[in-house]
């Protein structure tokens, strides 16, 4: 699939918007089926996301048992200028456990270093620290209200991108109104 100019557009906007974060949410399933979130430090290698996370850690076990998991990357509360209408952009991914020694693990794990810093050369020498990639599988992108975009395929930019335009919709007056005059 082609993205059109605006397509393009947006597709550089989530780009450039992932790259100004070094840190997302992870949600991932505990072997009960329920949610747990937490979050991760990431890098990003051809459209993939990658994180290296310590066996202890329950998200990587999680990830380990259920390969199903949700990542949110979001503008920080103390810059946004509408609490309501945070940037943000979340993916359901795939999570794959790289082998450890392997061309993508000293591929990932070089790329995470060069992000993130000198700490995780460190941490890759501990035999309980994993590399996970994940693999977006959809995603939505959002700037501000009435500013949503879907995002398909299987990487971060989207290999299709559509506005989303059927969201907020207001109240009829006649609802109001009942509101308004329902007595305290």
């Amino acid at each position: 699939m082609t993205l059109n100019n605006h397509g393009e557009k947006v597709a550089a906007e989530v780009l450039a918007f992932i790259h100004s974060r070094r840190s997302l949410m992870l949600s991932t399933l505990t072997p009960e089926g329920y949610p747990y979130a937490s979050y991760a430090p990431f890098t990003c290698v051809d459209g993939q996301i990658y994180l290296l996370l310590s066996e202890i850690a329950i998200h990587a076990v999680n990830l380990q048992n259920n390969r199903v998991a949700s990542v949110l990357i979001i503008e920080d509360e103390d810059s946004a200028e509408e609490l309501f209408a945070r940037r943000r952009v979340s993916y359901m991914v795939q999570s794959e456990m790289i082998e450890t020694e392997s061309q993508a693990w000293h591929t990932g794990v070089q790329h995470l270093a060069d992000r993130l810093g000198p700490r995780i050369e460190g941490l890759s020498k501990l035999t309980d620290f994993k590399l996970f990639r994940l693999t977006p599988r959809r995603g939505r992108y959002v700037k501000g209200f009435g500013k949503a975009f879907a995002l398909e395929g299987m990487n971060l930019s989207g290999e299709g991108i559509s506005h989303l335009r059927d969201g907020h919709k207001r109240r009829e007056a006649n609802d109001a109104k009942e509101v308004e005059h329902t007595p305290a």
